[in-house]
């Protein structure tokens, strides 16, 4: 570890933190989150694989799911190194650089993600809205142009980050909170002004995570507008039930996410590995679980996936 007293030029390097003040537990974490990344592989590998094999799935909605899928395994391969270094290698030490960009990647692919969960509800809307101009509505084109607009915003949000830290002096602990670098922890070490990093991460979120959630609510607010003015009850219900799915995303996304944030800022006397807890929870929960939701409330994924099970097991 670092002098705490060492001036920016000889602060090369952070250090992550496991489980906060038992780092003799660590190993113990390292079969079960082994497992979760392996889930994730998993989950959302099938999720893709059904898409593109099975012609029938290759509709807007799903297409939307595949890029909720890639998304998904980009975030958990992004804190895929530093959760490795710490719990199966012992190895809790990040370069500056490489925290970096850990921190780019992760922050880039959560604001992607909030992106998509948005294009998903537009979907949702066009789909009952609109259900025989759905497929001339969203074609693979703007579905397209769509996906490369979120990226393309999450890029030009989260590029000034590691600038923002750069021009930071560090000279106090250089230790950090979590098990992955994130720019509001790594910020917090530094000594001088960080009102500027502040202000900036505000603005980010209430542009980004904030309007994407109000932009989801009022897509609902219109769906449900649309599916109380169907006469049938069974054809409000069949409309509901395809956006249960979508609900459950935005859910898995948005609440972690709200408890990590009112953690952070109301929770400072709770334990350490609450944080920690929280925080891993906020960007591996959606990832395992995403797949699992789709799979078992889309009946034509699921009953692909129960297909291609069956092949196997009568080896076919």
């Amino acid at each position: 570890m670092l002098n705490p007293n060492a001036s920016h030029a000889a602060h090369h390097s952070f250090i992550l933190t496991g489980i906060p003040g038992m780092p003799d537990k660590n190993l113990w974490m390292a079969f079960p989150l082994g497992f979760l990344y392996t889930l994730t592989l998993l989950g959302n590998g099938t999720i893709l694989a059904v898409i593109k094999v099975d012609q029938s799935l290759h509709e807007p909605m799903y297409h939307f799911l595949s890029i909720l899928a890639l998304t998904d395994v980009s975030l958990s391969m992004s804190t895929l190194p530093s959760m490795l270094s710490i719990f199966w290698f012992n190895a809790p030490e990040i370069p500056f650089d490489a925290c970096i960009t850990q921190m780019f990647f992760i922050h880039g692919f959560g604001v992607v993600e909030s992106g998509v969960l948005v294009s998903m509800a537009f979907d949702r809307f066009v789909a009952i809205r609109d259900p025989l101009r759905y497929a001339s509505i969203l074609t693979q084109g703007i579905i397209g142009k769509i996906g490369v607009a979120v990226a393309t915003r999450a890029i030009c949000v989260v590029f000034p980050v590691p600038f923002l830290i750069k021009r930071l002096p560090f000279c106090r602990s250089n230790v950090l909170s979590h098990s992955y670098c994130l720019h509001q922890d790594a910020m917090r070490l530094a000594c001088a002004s960080t009102r500027i990093n502040s202000l900036y991460g505000l603005i980010v979120v209430i542009f980004t995570l904030g309007l994407d959630a109000l932009s989801i609510l009022f897509s609902y607010v219109l769906i449900l507008k649309t599916v109380l003015s169907i006469a049938s009850r069974t054809e409000r219900l069949q409309a509901l039930n395809t956006c249960l799915s979508h609900i459950c995303a935005v859910l898995l996304f948005y609440v972690p996410l709200i408890g990590v944030t009112m953690v952070h800022r109301f929770g400072k006397h709770l334990s350490p590995v609450v944080h920690t807890l929280m925080a891993n929870v906020y960007l591996l929960l959606p990832p395992v679980l995403n797949p699992i939701v789709y799979s078992v409330k889309t009946k034509q994924i699921r009953s692909r996936i129960a297909h291609v099970f069956q092949r196997t097991r009568n080896g076919v």
